[in-house]
């Protein structure tokens, strides 16, 4: 019987499987073997084993990367013997896919278009890179290029503009380094200062991985070890080492069984695995980083958490878990102002995973992993809320979630939340004037050791319109290797040269 009142079409979660196979752990498990392998671990984590599964009428799978699927839920449901109506796929490139799913899957369930629907994503990095190292084949299942699911879920827009990829500024090693210089002089804060902020906040995410079992990095850091270079620690782009960022190499899968309460009631799922998605949100900034007002800024997510909270009725104070996406430090420090959190809150960590520094960065699946964790504390805690995000692309694409084992005043209506528009100009070809708000150095493996090869600067002209230049030239780049040049005047005489004129201007 359901609980008294309860609508039957109410979204719930029941069950959840995670999986991890890590460095030296014999085999090379592939996208599909752990995708389903999180599902079949969600299935008996929901005390149903395989009749969910099989029951299932949609299957939803995040885009992998390293693997060519066009419809993994296909062959990820042909693995567990289900023979689901439809079949999703997220966009290629996206971490807010988990979230984005399970907002619209939930609001068909509640609609009465799902009865039951499995989420699941997985990547196998690791093994790809092994395999291709020792010439062992894999032997993972293959599928032709034309298996289409039935919907394709997100957007597909590149995601740089012409400036940002002339500049450099191409993958998310760079961008998120830029931005990180953007979030210190946003703060006001010198180098060492800022250093110890971001390492302080990856040591605080590594302890929360040390107790996780699923983590690819089970192992606290000290802040300094995590800011300081050397073997194994090498720089990458500035302020970036290797251990400040999102670690793509692993093989890992999860998965989400999401059905009404009436299907759960039925299959008789435990009442005590039931968990409610309570608000939900999407939202979109502005698309290319170089046309945002402030590129250590998100109205998207603030505007999304403000939804998602609205839709549970609650407000932040009352959430008592939270997992912020976190590919790099300031990916969560943006969120972390938008949502008005604080970074440093020993009472509430803005990790439930360790992230994907150390929890492990499964390309777009990372937040299916947030999602599931978060699952089981809520059990665990009952009466708590938790919130979790997710991030594709350069703090572009969001999604925002809570989550409650009690069950929801309100029926869950997912929204796209509307985002003010506010965009700044853009002055590609500039010459003339102007003031650093941003640079990164990025680096590359020499015969001598890492080499700084470029220095990549955002500039405000005169006019507050914004130009991007990449400079190779040595002088250049030792002066922003040695100095800091946040707030420097320069003068921009080519889309690859600049001379500094000044120091930090008032």
């Amino acid at each position: 019987m359901l609980p008294a009142g309860m609508d039957p079409r109410t979204p719930v979660l029941v069950g959840v499987g995670q999986v991890v196979h890590r460095s030296g752990e014999p085999g090379l498990p592939g996208a599909v073997e752990l995708a389903a392998e999180s599902l079949r671990r969600a299935g008996a984590d929901s005390g149903t084993g395989d009749v969910l599964l099989r029951s299932a009428d949609v299957v939803a799978a995040v885009a992998t990367v390293s693997g060519s699927y066009p419809n993994l839920a296909a062959t990820v449901a042909a693995q567990i013997g289900a023979s689901p109506k439809r079949t999703l796929q997220s966009a290629p490139a996206g971490g807010d896919a988990p979230q984005r799913l399970l907002n619209l899957l939930g609001r068909q369930i509640a609609e009465g278009h799902t009865d039951i629907a499995l989420i699941c994503g997985a990547e196998s990095m690791a093994s790809l890179s092994k395999s291709k190292k020792t010439g062992v084949d894999p032997g993972w299942p293959e599928q032709h290029e034309n298996a289409l699911p039935d919907e394709i879920v997100g957007a597909t827009d590149a995601p740089s503009s012409a400036m940002e990829t002339a500049a450099g500024l191409w993958g998310p090693i760079y961008v998120y380094a830029l931005m990180e210089s953007a979030m210190r002089n946003r703060l006001g804060l010198d180098q060492e200062t800022h250093l110890a902020r971001i390492g302080g906040l990856w040591s605080r995410f590594s302890e929360v991985a040390a107790r996780n079992p699923y983590a690819w990095m089970p192992t606290q850091r000290t802040a300094a070890e995590l800011v300081t270079t050397g073997p194994g620690n090498r720089m990458v782009s500035s302020p970036y080492p290797k251990l400040l960022m999102a670690n793509l190499t692993v093989d890992q899968g999860a998965g989400l069984i999401l059905c009404s309460a009436a299907a759960a009631d039925a299959a008789g799922v435990p009442r005590e695995r039931w968990v409610f998605p309570h608000g939900g949100a999407t939202a979109t900034d502005i698309w290319y980083l170089s046309e945002r007002t402030d590129i250590a800024a998100s109205p998207a997510i603030a505007a999304a958490g403000r939804a998602a909270l609205a839709g549970a009725g609650v407000g932040i104070d009352d959430i008592a878990h939270i997992d912020l996406y976190s590919c790099f430090p300031v990916a969560v420090q943006v969120g972390a102002a938008a949502l008005g959190l604080p970074i440093d809150d020993p009472a509430r960590p803005l990790t439930v995973t360790g992230g994907l520094t150390f929890g492990g960065g499964p390309g777009n699946n990372y937040s299916t992993h947030g999602i599931a964790t978060m699952a089981g504390i809520l059990r665990d805690n009952p009466g708590d809320y938790g919130l979790t995000t997710a991030l594709g692309w350069y703090v572009t694409k969001h999604g925002v979630g809570v989550y409650s084992a009690k069950p929801p005043a309100e029926p869950f209506r997912p929204v796209e939340a509307e985002v003010p528009v506010a965009r700044r100009e853009t002055a590609p070809g500039y010459t003339g004037p102007a003031v650093i708000e941003a640079y990164t150095v990025p680096h590359r493996k020499g015969e001598a050791g890492d080499e700084a090869e470029a220095v990549v600067v955002s500039a405000l002209n005169p006019a507050g319109a914004r130009i991007l230049v990449r400079a190779t030239d040595s002088e250049t780049i030792a002066a922003c290797t040695i100095g800091d040049r946040l707030g420097a005047a320069i003068e921009i005489t080519a889309a690859d040269r600049f001379i500094l004129r000044s120091e930090r201007t008032a």
